[in-house]
């Protein structure tokens, strides 16, 4: 990106990793109560928005005199300030405790402890289906197979809704056992899966008819660029005359990685892209390489690719060198920048947003594709045989 981010530093989802310390300030909330016949009520909430610390101080004094409860101090204070920072009102921005944390970041590099497998939530039927297990993984090695449904972990339900829930729950202590209930089909089953420490593969390539190269990038993690251009090199050293860059259902990672991939394509000096912040004027990221990449590309999109996808998207098609087939991405144009505290947490928050080389909006727009492709209806990317995606079938042909 950037030559002052070109460090070792992890910069996750379009940001940077800082170390600060913050001090919230909590509002003051003044309560009294009347006791009369029938009990307590409460008559009166007044607020001195002036100093919210006061808040805090006042609440804790009170609930210590009169909850009859255990109180856990560390929870409600963790919970105090997810609070705060929820008020924002933004989806992206919110405060990481120091547990969630640690687990943030080893999901940023790509490498974790649990079963190993590319999960989605089907909408249609609000079910957790596997879109893949990773390769040589324990998930690969138990026999789960992409479109099988997940419907209990450890013999408690989930349903696609609590995707997350269901994700944090198959991680663990590595060595320990997980139980997943399987739908295939119409058979159900329990598979009993061990935890290892998980080596992500972000990038997958093999050589399609007609000498056409592909390659899925599943996410931009830390890594994803030099993985894309080690194996682009696999498939050069094979002749390819073509590639097919699937984008399809990538939701991002780091921003650097979708810029130091654009840079293999894009001739030196033009731009990739284009950021603003509150404070400064706008920012240009131009290609600092000579082009390596000078085959015909066509770049697969669907409404799941977004953030960092919708970056590298943007770039090849702005600077015509990539066709776009399928359909508009989601549309997610704005910067987080996570903030490291000294006490382990972490603040995410929303610092910038960035336009497309041509200085177009793609927060909340998305970017339209070329030639626009939809799945056969009732089809999706994780159920789907290769000679019925329609999407990667239209790609084929315009390399042809």
């Amino acid at each position: 990106m950037k030559s002052d981010k070109k460090q070792s530093i992890y910069k996750i989802i379009m940001l940077v990793v800082l170390t600060a310390l913050i001090t919230f300030m909590i509002t003051s909330i003044f309560m009294y109560k009347l006791v009369g016949e029938g009990g307590v009520r409460y008559v009166g909430i007044s607020t001195d928005t002036s100093s919210l610390s006061k808040t805090i101080n006042y609440l804790k004094s009170f609930i210590e005199e009169h909850y009859i409860g255990e109180i856990d101090e560390e929870q409600m204070i963790q919970t105090a300030i997810k609070g705060y920072v929820a008020g924002l009102g933004d989806e992206y921005s919110e405060y990481i405790s120091p547990d969630e944390m640690k687990e943030y970041m080893e999901d940023t590099i790509g490498k974790y402890v649990g079963i190993g497998v590319y999960i989605t939530n089907n909408t249609q039927t609000n079910q957790i289906v596997i879109l893949m297990p990773i390769e040589q993984s324990p998930a690969e090695e138990a026999g789960l197979k992409a479109g099988d449904v997940i419907t209990k972990v450890d013999g408690v339900e989930y349903t696609g809704e609590q995707l997350d829930e269901a994700s944090d729950k198959m991680k663990g202590e590595e060595g320990t056992k997980v139980t997943l209930t399987i739908l295939r089909g119409e058979e159900t089953f329990d598979v009993e899966v061990e935890r290892r420490t998980v080596q992500v593969n972000h990038v997958e390539a093999r050589i399609l008819e007609n000498q056409i190269g592909y390659m899925q990038i599943a996410s931009f993690d830390d890594g994803t660029a030099q993985e894309f251009e080690e194996k682009y090199q696999e498939l050069q050293n094979q002749n390819v005359k073509s590639l097919i860059i699937d984008l399809r259902n990538n939701g991002g990672g780091i921003v650097d990685e979708a810029v130091d991939i654009a840079d293999l394509m894009i001739e030196k000096g033009k731009t990739i892209l284009i950021t603003k912040s509150k404070s400064a004027e706008e920012e240009e990221t131009k290609a600092e390489k000579d082009r390596s990449i000078t085959i015909p590309v066509v770049v697969l999109v669907n409404e799941y690719s977004a953030s960092a996808s919708e970056i590298l998207a943007a770039a090849l098609k702005e600077n015509d060198n990539a066709t776009l087939v399928g359909q508009k991405t989601y549309g997610k144009g704005v910067i987080q920048t996570v903030y490291s505290m000294s006490d382990g947490s972490g603040l995410k928050l929303t610092t910038e947003e960035y336009f497309t080389p041509n200085h177009n909006k793609i927060h909340e727009v998305g970017i339209t594709p070329d030639v626009e492709v939809t799945l056969p209806e009732g089809k999706t990317l994780y159920d789907i045989e290769e000679s019925e995606d329609t999407q990667l079938q239209k790609a084929i042909e315009l390399l042809k």
